[in-house]
């Protein structure tokens, strides 16, 4: 009945089987000791027996040689358990290696499980839309906005001369002087003009010339004018 239900024999773990090895390496070491005085006594019985009993003194010497024969093999299978511990120690590092590497390509199959290389295109188009967007959106607040009113240029050009004529006159007002202004002509009348004149000379950078008004006329007019918007 035993033979059906035999205990089954529990599997040894690496970490049983390098404790087991390292607790033997440990009663080699120590059986070696034991050996290695053993060998010192039976040197010193042969030593001391050279030359008044020879016959103890070869016994002592077979005895070290036993003793030396069992010390030898005794250190080979120390070296032997040394190498195996060694073994399985590796082997375990790359057993646990195995098992972390394992866990991590399942780690990753998880993680990529709802992910392939379309969904990424997918999003990294769907990011460069809203961000071609936003800087759409960026764009269109920054610009300034008149709101349907429309500018004509050439009509703002136009009011600020008539500001720029205006302080003008102010100022000259204010120092006594009636500005007096000559019409503007087209520059293709001037030129056509200065062309036409025998007497014409190359177009010099002068500014136009302000005919002189008698100051006494000036003054009589600028009274004139005030008594009458008096």
């Amino acid at each position: 009945m035993n033979l059906f239900f035999a205990k089954k024999k529990e599997k040894t773990t690496p970490k049983d089987a390098i404790i087991n090895l390292r607790e033997t390496l440990t009663m080699l070491e120590k059986r070696e000791l034991h050996i290695q005085g053993k060998i010192d006594n039976e040197l010193k019985i042969a030593r001391t027996n050279a030359t008044s009993n020879r016959r103890v003194a070869l016994l002592a010497l077979k005895r070290k040689k036993l003793y030396d024969n069992q010390l030898e093999k005794m250190s080979g299978t120390r070296m032997t358990i040394e190498a195996q511990a060694m073994s399985i120690e590796a082997a375990n590092v790359n057993l646990e290696t195995m098992k972390a590497m394992e866990r991590g390509a399942e780690a990753m199959k998880h993680i990529h499980k709802d992910l392939n290389i379309d969904k990424v295109d997918q999003t990294m188009e769907d990011i460069r839309e809203q961000m071609d967007l936003a800087n759409e959106v960026s764009d269109a607040i920054s610009q300034p906005q008149l709101f349907g009113a429309e500018m004509d240029e050439d009509e703002l050009e136009a009011e600020l001369e008539e500001l720029e004529q205006e302080e003008l006159d102010k100022q000259l007002l204010n120092s006594g002087r009636v500005p007096v202004s000559l019409p503007k002509l087209p520059p293709q009348t001037v030129a056509s003009a200065a062309a036409r004149s025998p007497t014409a000379q190359p177009q010099r950078n002068t500014r136009p010339v302000v005919e002189h008004v008698d100051e006494d006329d000036e003054l009589a007019e600028l009274r004139e004018s005030m008594g009458m918007a008096m």
